[in-house]
């Protein structure tokens, strides 16, 4: 039976990093982020993010979690792709097949966030998800 967690994780650090840097000003950074929630304890994502000049961007993301979802405990990893207006991050993400661990091996589900400079520091995350 589907269930659904609302939760908002706090972001506890971002260090973001340009890689490649265009001429006309787009650029391609890599970012590591360090999340932690309730009853998501341990968060941590990588991204990949390509800027346009006028500061939109595209990213995809990895995110390893670990914590409980139903008094059952474990990690899982939820790949990820977004963009942001400059206004406003939006993601969407699916828990990668076979990465649950612990009780939470089987898990399956989607997840999507929308967060704007007003949630800082926090990220709304959504999570649609199954224990198999």
């Amino acid at each position: 039976m589907a269930k659904t967690l609302e939760t908002r994780l706090e972001i506890r650090s971002w260090d973001e990093k340009p890689y490649r840097e265009l001429a006309d000003g787009r650029k391609f950074n890599r970012a590591d982020v360090v999340l932690a929630g309730d009853p998501l304890a341990d968060c941590t994502f990588e991204a990949l993010m390509f800027y346009r000049p006028d500061g939109t961007s595209t990213y995809v993301t990895f995110m390893y979690i670990t914590g409980a979802l139903d008094g059952r405990s474990g990690s899982f990893v939820l790949q990820g792709e977004g963009t942001y207006d400059g206004t406003t991050a939006r993601s969407r993400y699916t828990v990668v097949e076979g990465s649950g661990t612990g009780e939470l091996a089987g898990l399956r589900g989607t997840a999507e966030s929308a967060s704007t400079h007003e949630d800082y520091p926090h990220m709304p995350l959504t999570l649609n998800y199954d224990i198999g």
